[in-house]
């Protein structure tokens, strides 16, 4: 009884007012211009830096949630747009959306926002990280494979890159979430992921809940949130940012 006031006393916490500040940025990604939004802490940087990388649906008031909680540990956050303002409100929407987003141009949209923190003054170059959920989550390992010197990797049931070649290019450490009942990834194949990136020598951190699917930490899911283990991920993340950023 315990363990679940302290989780749900975490979770109402986490959806308080944020103390840190947001603003509207832009910056070039190949030929465009691409837009996002930048949430900075209180008080003197430098800080270290995330990219914050949407779900399906979009850049919506959920993921800036996530991004004004990531500031509030101390990270500048950066929530990106890759699908150019469009926000999905069906499932059909958000497939739809996200099939049309084409593979070079999510990946440049990715280096630029690493790029961008780096430019930044109040971010500290070398302590930038990235985090997904759901296609961001595997969007968030894509910036792992394509960027060595990422200094943290966190991937919310994203998809997954288990082949020698790939797991090689994987430089920083990596935290995994996953529930065992997404039918989408396999706990086998998250299990053999997770095994690959030990046996390359890299720290990782594997999270799997039994009871939980896809989409779990997301309360607009309504079948499918799980406030406990949402709680939880939440707190694996800020442990695991902290150890791996805040050096």
């Amino acid at each position: 009884m315990k363990k679940r006031l302290c989780l749900m006393l975490m979770l109402l916490g986490a959806v308080a007012a944020f103390a840190a500040t947001s603003k509207p940025v832009s910056y070039k990604s190949g030929d465009e211009t691409v837009q996002a939004v930048l949430y900075t802490p209180e008080g003197k940087g430098p800080f270290p830096g995330i990219v914050v990388i949407h779900e399906w649906w979009g850049l919506n008031d959920w993921v800036k949630e996530q991004a004004g909680k990531l500031a509030d540990q101390g990270y500048a956050a950066l929530a990106i747009d890759l699908y150019r303002g469009k926000v999905a409100t069906t499932p059909d929407e958000a497939h739809e959306i996200m099939r049309g987003v084409p593979e070079d141009r999510a990946a440049r949209d990715l280096h630029a926002a690493f790029e961008y923190l780096k430019s930044q003054p109040e971010v500290r170059k070398e302590r930038i990280g990235s985090i997904g959920w759901c296609m961001g989550g595997g969007y968030s390992l894509d910036m792992a494979l394509a960027e060595p010197s990422l200094a943290a990797d966190v991937i919310n049931y994203g998809h997954l890159a288990a082949d020698e070649q790939s797991i090689k290019k994987i430089k920083a450490p990596v935290l995994g979430i996953f529930g065992a009942q997404d039918r989408g990834i396999p706990v086998e194949d998250v299990k053999k992921f997770g095994q690959a990136l030990k046996q390359a020598g890299n720290k990782v951190e594997i999270v799997i809940y039994p009871n939980a699917g896809h989409a779990f930490q997301n309360p607009n899911n309504k079948s499918g949130y799980r406030a406990e283990d949402a709680a939880d991920a939440w707190k694996h993340t800020v442990d695991f940012l902290a150890s791996t950023l805040k050096k």
